[in-house]
């Protein structure tokens, strides 16, 4: 499956965007080449998203009504991604990935979405209180029954995703074919076991949070009343977190782009990085920043290795492969066109 390099980000829409403004982000993304959008079943008309002048969660449309609405007669050219096991209900089951939640959730998104299937379901984040088998075999199913085309984890760490791939192979199932993570130019935790992880064993790296809630975008952006965590009832940026955006913000000065552009540059240029998922709240900031793809290709290793001195000190795999260790899949499941 072939992913544009940029992905559309839906969190907050309903909010930022709003329902009217949200049809004009996605007509200026497909205008720009985006043929991937993720969104999940949680997003968009949840009480942590709300704010002040915005209509209340009870009354506002969730992000997937407001894509399905949008992308009417336009399903076909796209790749649509959903997630489920946020909390989602007052129910004590209205959360997690049992079964009973994930085929009633899949069906309530296509509903919602107007398709009757979606490319990628996640799950959206590990669920200590079932099984991994159990929610693997469910995944499976789902994909078997054609409501997905395939399936993803999201925020699972290093070790609980190889766990599914052994268990899938193990039992003959779909495997898991991308991992969602957090991933930015001052967020490079996953470096350590993450990427090594999927290196070996060809997952497919799809990157949330690339601008880091808009720390590495503009100063002005880094000054909204909602920006990082706060959109959706988090904490704002601190102050060594805008110290490391000015610099970011002096090389690209220097090198006549924006500070987006550039970051999305090297994540994307990070290995086995499949697509960057950007929450843009209008079309102007989209447009902003899809120069990104052409500026990643123009940068050269001196430059990639020049922000790396800058920013965060790089973290690597502390334990080389083995010589005699088995050779990891020599391709990605999902990769960008």
């Amino acid at each position: 499956m072939r992913v544009s390099k940029l992905a559309l980000g839906t969190a907050t829409f309903g909010v930022a965007p709003d329902e009217a403004e949200a049809d004009r982000v996605i007509g200026a993304a497909l205008d720009a080449g985006v043929n991937l959008i993720d969104t999940a079943n949680a997003y968009g008309n949840l009480a942590h998203f709300d704010r002040p002048g915005v209509v209340p969660a009870s009354e506002r449309a969730s992000a997937e009504e407001i894509i399905g609405a949008c992308l009417e007669g336009r399903r076909d050219e796209l790749i649509i991604s959903t997630k489920a096991s946020e909390r989602v209900g007052p129910d004590v089951n209205d959360r997690g990935l049992s079964r009973r939640h994930l085929v009633a959730q899949i069906d309530r998104s296509l509903r919602r979405l107007r398709t009757d299937h979606v490319d990628i379901f996640y799950a959206h984040h590990p669920d200590p209180d079932t099984p991994l088998e159990d929610t693997l075999m469910t995944l499976d199913d789902l994909v078997r029954s054609g409501k997905t085309r395939t399936y993803g984890l999201s925020t699972y760490p290093a070790w609980a995703s190889v766990h599914a791939l052994w268990t899938a192979d193990r039992r003959d199932l779909h495997p898991p074919v991308c991992l969602q993570v957090r991933y930015s130019w001052v967020a490079r935790q996953v470096e350590t076991e993450v990427v090594p992880a999927a290196r070996q064993f060809g997952l497919s790296l799809v990157v949330f949070s690339p601008l880091a809630g808009g720390l590495l975008t503009s100063a002005a952006s880094r000054e909204r009343p909602y920006r990082g965590e706060a959109r959706w009832g988090g904490g704002a940026f601190t102050e060594s977190q805008h110290a490391a955006a000015r610099r970011l913000e002096g090389k690209a000065r220097e090198w006549g782009c924006s500070t987006a552009q550039l970051a999305l540059a090297w994540v994307l240029h990070r290995p086995t990085v499949a697509t960057a998922v950007i929450g843009p709240e209008t079309p102007s900031e989209l447009t902003e920043v899809v120069g990104a793809v052409e500026l990643g290709a123009q940068l050269s290793p001196e430059q990639y290795r020049e922000m790396d001195e800058i920013g965060a000190t790089p973290v690597v795999d502390p334990r080389p492969r083995p010589p005699d260790a088995p050779p990891g899949r020599s391709e990605h499941r999902l990769s960008s066109n």
